[in-house]
């Protein structure tokens, strides 16, 4: 889901500058609700997955926020999440 929540924001920013060159504002129109609506599932799915990951709140809090940030879902996908899923696939 970080990886959705990223790419859906990479397209809102380019909508975001086509509307300030002076194109049209429909992409930001759609795009922004878009990407607030995943935002908000991303921030469900991590403080349901905190537990599992056995993070404590603090790293979930620092994954909302690098969440938030441009290219911060594919950062967190390959420093955080991948690392946690092939440590968990090693335990069962």
């Amino acid at each position: 889901m970080s990886v959705v929540e990223a790419v859906s924001y990479l397209m809102l920013l380019v909508a975001t500058v086509v509307k300030q060159l002076g194109g049209s504002e429909l992409g930001v129109s759609i795009l922004g609700p878009i990407h607030g609506v995943l935002y908000l599932v991303f921030a469900v799915l991590v403080v349901i997955a905190r537990e599992p990951l056995r993070w404590p709140w603090t790293k979930a809090f620092f994954a909302l926020v690098i969440g938030s940030l441009p290219l911060g879902g594919f950062w967190l996908d390959q420093q955080w999440l991948a690392p946690a899923e092939a440590s968990a696939q090693t335990e069962r």
